[in-house]
Protein backbone atom coordinates (compact mmCIF):
# COMPACT_ATOMS: atom_id res chain seq x y z
CA UNK A 1 0.00 0.00 0.00
CA UNK A 2 1.21 3.50 -0.86
CA UNK A 3 1.39 5.75 2.21
CA UNK A 4 2.57 9.37 2.08
CA UNK A 5 5.25 9.47 4.75
CA UNK A 6 8.86 10.61 5.02
CA UNK A 7 11.21 8.46 2.90
CA UNK A 8 13.33 6.84 5.64
CA UNK A 9 10.21 5.79 7.55
CA UNK A 10 8.63 4.56 4.31
CA UNK A 11 11.55 2.18 3.79
CA UNK A 12 11.48 0.85 7.35
CA UNK A 13 7.70 0.45 7.56
CA UNK A 14 6.69 -0.59 4.02
CA UNK A 15 6.03 -4.22 5.01
CA UNK A 16 3.79 -2.94 7.84
CA UNK A 17 1.76 -0.89 5.35
CA UNK A 18 1.29 -4.07 3.30
CA UNK A 19 -0.23 -6.08 6.18
CA UNK A 20 -3.99 -6.82 6.10
CA UNK A 21 -4.71 -4.97 9.36
CA UNK A 22 -3.22 -1.76 7.95
CA UNK A 23 -5.48 -1.98 4.90
CA UNK A 24 -8.51 -2.29 7.20
CA UNK A 25 -7.24 0.61 9.30
CA UNK A 26 -6.78 2.78 6.21
CA UNK A 27 -10.31 1.97 5.00
CA UNK A 28 -11.73 2.84 8.44
CA UNK A 29 -9.81 6.12 8.68
CA UNK A 30 -10.73 7.15 5.13
CA UNK A 31 -14.45 6.56 5.84
CA UNK A 32 -14.21 8.53 9.07
CA UNK A 33 -12.67 11.56 7.33
CA UNK A 34 -15.38 11.42 4.65
CA UNK A 35 -18.28 11.34 7.10
CA UNK A 36 -17.16 13.07 10.34
CA UNK A 37 -14.85 15.74 11.69
CA UNK A 38 -11.55 13.98 12.40
CA UNK A 39 -8.31 15.34 13.85
CA UNK A 40 -5.59 16.05 12.93
CA UNK A 41 -6.16 17.22 9.32
CA UNK A 42 -5.54 14.18 7.09
CA UNK A 43 -2.33 15.59 5.60
CA UNK A 44 -0.83 15.84 9.13
CA UNK A 45 -1.51 12.26 10.32
CA UNK A 46 2.18 11.41 9.86
CA UNK A 47 3.54 14.84 10.78
CA UNK A 48 5.77 13.45 13.56
CA UNK A 49 7.41 11.11 11.04
CA UNK A 50 7.75 13.78 8.36
CA UNK A 51 9.47 16.23 10.71
CA UNK A 52 11.78 13.67 12.35
CA UNK A 53 13.35 11.07 10.02
CA UNK A 54 14.34 7.82 11.73
CA UNK A 55 18.08 8.58 11.80
CA UNK A 56 17.44 12.04 13.29
CA UNK A 57 15.58 10.74 16.36
CA UNK A 58 17.33 11.60 19.64
CA UNK A 59 14.38 11.65 22.05
CA UNK A 60 11.01 9.88 21.91
CA UNK A 61 7.96 11.12 23.82
CA UNK A 62 4.95 8.80 23.70
CA UNK A 63 1.41 10.17 23.96
CA UNK A 64 -1.86 8.29 23.74
CA UNK A 65 -4.39 10.12 21.56
CA UNK A 66 -4.47 13.30 19.46
CA UNK A 67 -6.28 16.27 21.01
CA UNK A 68 -9.93 16.21 19.98
CA UNK A 69 -10.70 19.95 20.09
CA UNK A 70 -10.86 22.31 17.13
CA UNK A 71 -7.50 23.54 15.77
CA UNK A 72 -5.51 21.69 18.44
CA UNK A 73 -4.04 18.50 16.94
CA UNK A 74 -1.42 18.66 14.21
CA UNK A 75 0.18 15.23 14.38
CA UNK A 76 2.64 15.72 17.27
CA UNK A 77 1.84 14.41 20.75
CA UNK A 78 1.22 17.07 23.44
CA UNK A 79 1.71 19.85 20.82
CA UNK A 80 -0.89 22.35 19.63
CA UNK A 81 -0.98 24.77 16.72
CA UNK A 82 0.16 28.36 17.13
CA UNK A 83 -2.40 30.69 18.75
CA UNK A 84 -4.18 27.80 20.51
CA UNK A 85 -4.55 27.78 24.31
CA UNK A 86 -2.22 25.32 26.04
CA UNK A 87 -4.02 22.13 27.17
CA UNK A 88 -3.45 21.22 30.85
CA UNK A 89 -0.81 18.51 30.22
CA UNK A 90 1.20 20.89 28.05
CA UNK A 91 1.02 23.56 30.77
CA UNK A 92 2.56 21.06 33.18
CA UNK A 93 5.29 20.14 30.68
CA UNK A 94 6.21 23.82 30.45
CA UNK A 95 6.05 24.15 34.25
CA UNK A 96 8.57 21.31 34.58
CA UNK A 97 10.81 22.87 31.93
CA UNK A 98 10.71 26.11 33.90
CA UNK A 99 11.54 24.29 37.15
CA UNK A 100 14.16 21.97 35.62
CA UNK A 101 16.01 24.26 33.21
CA UNK A 102 14.77 27.76 34.17
CA UNK A 103 13.13 28.14 30.75
CA UNK A 104 10.32 30.71 30.54
CA UNK A 105 6.90 29.66 29.26
CA UNK A 106 6.97 29.85 25.44
CA UNK A 107 4.48 32.01 23.55
CA UNK A 108 3.31 29.02 21.48
CA UNK A 109 2.48 25.42 22.36
CA UNK A 110 3.64 24.31 18.91
CA UNK A 111 6.44 21.79 19.48
CA UNK A 112 7.61 21.56 15.86
CA UNK A 113 10.80 23.26 17.04
CA UNK A 114 11.49 20.15 19.15
CA UNK A 115 10.58 17.74 16.34
CA UNK A 116 13.03 19.42 13.96
CA UNK A 117 15.82 18.85 16.51
CA UNK A 118 15.12 15.12 16.80
CA UNK A 119 12.33 14.88 19.39
CA UNK A 120 9.93 12.28 17.97
CA UNK A 121 6.49 13.19 19.33
CA UNK A 122 4.54 9.96 18.78
CA UNK A 123 0.93 9.33 19.73
CA UNK A 124 -0.07 5.67 20.08
CA UNK A 125 -3.25 6.43 18.08
CA UNK A 126 -2.82 8.85 15.20
CA UNK A 127 -6.42 9.99 14.59
CA UNK A 128 -9.51 10.85 16.66
CA UNK A 129 -13.10 11.99 16.10
CA UNK A 130 -13.87 15.58 17.16
CA UNK A 131 -14.99 15.72 20.79
CA UNK A 132 -14.61 11.97 21.34
CA UNK A 133 -11.40 11.05 23.14
CA UNK A 134 -10.20 7.53 22.35
CA UNK A 135 -12.68 7.08 19.49
CA UNK A 136 -10.05 5.59 17.13
CA UNK A 137 -8.36 3.33 19.65
CA UNK A 138 -8.21 -0.42 18.94
CA UNK A 139 -8.63 0.02 15.18
CA UNK A 140 -5.01 -0.86 14.33
CA UNK A 141 -3.03 2.28 15.13
CA UNK A 142 -1.59 0.76 18.31
CA UNK A 143 -0.19 -2.21 16.39
CA UNK A 144 1.41 0.17 13.91
CA UNK A 145 2.99 2.40 16.57
CA UNK A 146 4.24 -0.64 18.52
CA UNK A 147 6.18 -1.56 15.38
CA UNK A 148 7.55 1.99 15.13
CA UNK A 149 8.89 1.84 18.70
CA UNK A 150 10.36 -1.63 18.11
CA UNK A 151 12.16 -0.43 14.97
CA UNK A 152 13.61 2.56 16.81
CA UNK A 153 14.83 0.34 19.64
CA UNK A 154 16.42 -2.21 17.30
CA UNK A 155 17.85 0.00 14.54
CA UNK A 156 19.18 2.87 16.62
CA UNK A 157 21.09 3.33 19.86
CA UNK A 158 21.42 6.07 22.50
CA UNK A 159 17.86 7.37 22.15
CA UNK A 160 16.18 8.90 25.22
CA UNK A 161 12.67 7.47 25.67
CA UNK A 162 10.41 9.54 27.94
CA UNK A 163 7.62 7.29 29.19
CA UNK A 164 5.06 9.39 31.05
CA UNK A 165 2.26 7.43 32.69
CA UNK A 166 1.38 3.74 32.79
CA UNK A 167 0.09 3.64 29.20
CA UNK A 168 3.38 4.90 27.74
CA UNK A 169 5.36 2.64 30.05
CA UNK A 170 3.48 -0.47 28.88
CA UNK A 171 3.94 0.59 25.27
CA UNK A 172 7.66 1.08 25.89
CA UNK A 173 8.14 -2.44 27.26
CA UNK A 174 9.86 -3.50 24.00
CA UNK A 175 12.65 -0.91 24.30
CA UNK A 176 16.15 -2.31 24.89
CA UNK A 177 17.35 -0.56 28.05
CA UNK A 178 20.94 -1.65 27.41
CA UNK A 179 21.08 0.46 24.23
CA UNK A 180 18.86 3.38 25.21
CA UNK A 181 18.08 5.74 28.07
CA UNK A 182 14.59 5.16 29.50
CA UNK A 183 13.10 7.88 31.71
CA UNK A 184 9.80 7.11 33.48
CA UNK A 185 7.39 9.23 35.46
CA UNK A 186 3.67 9.72 36.01
CA UNK A 187 1.70 11.51 33.28
CA UNK A 188 1.80 15.33 33.09
CA UNK A 189 -2.01 15.46 33.30
CA UNK A 190 -3.38 17.58 36.18
CA UNK A 191 -4.64 14.35 37.76
CA UNK A 192 -1.11 13.06 38.34
CA UNK A 193 1.47 15.76 37.53
CA UNK A 194 2.10 16.68 41.17
CA UNK A 195 2.68 13.05 42.12
CA UNK A 196 6.04 12.98 40.35
CA UNK A 197 5.99 14.60 36.93
CA UNK A 198 6.75 18.03 38.35
CA UNK A 199 10.22 17.39 39.70
CA UNK A 200 11.14 14.48 37.39
CA UNK A 201 13.96 16.46 35.73
CA UNK A 202 13.59 14.56 32.47
CA UNK A 203 14.57 17.43 30.18
CA UNK A 204 17.87 18.08 31.92
CA UNK A 205 18.58 14.35 32.24
CA UNK A 206 17.91 13.85 28.52
CA UNK A 207 20.39 16.57 27.59
CA UNK A 208 23.05 15.24 29.98
CA UNK A 209 22.70 11.79 28.41
CA UNK A 210 22.83 13.15 24.84
CA UNK A 211 26.00 15.10 25.61
CA UNK A 212 27.54 12.01 27.21
CA UNK A 213 27.01 9.97 24.03
CA UNK A 214 28.32 12.76 21.78
CA UNK A 215 25.01 14.20 20.59
CA UNK A 216 23.90 17.83 20.55
CA UNK A 217 21.49 18.54 23.42
CA UNK A 218 17.94 19.67 22.66
CA UNK A 219 17.12 23.38 22.83
CA UNK A 220 13.90 22.87 24.77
Amino acid sequence: MEVKIEKSWQEVLQDEFDKPYFGLLTDFVRREYQTKIIYPPAKLIFNAFDLTPINSVKVVIIGQDPYHGEHQAHGLCFSVNDNVAFPPSLVNIFKELERDLSLPFPKSGNLERWAKQGVFLLNATLTVEAGKAGSHQYKGWEEFTDRVIKELSERREHIVFMLWGSYAQKKGAVIDSKKHCILKSVHPSPLSAYRGFIGCGHFGLANEYLKRVGEEPIQW
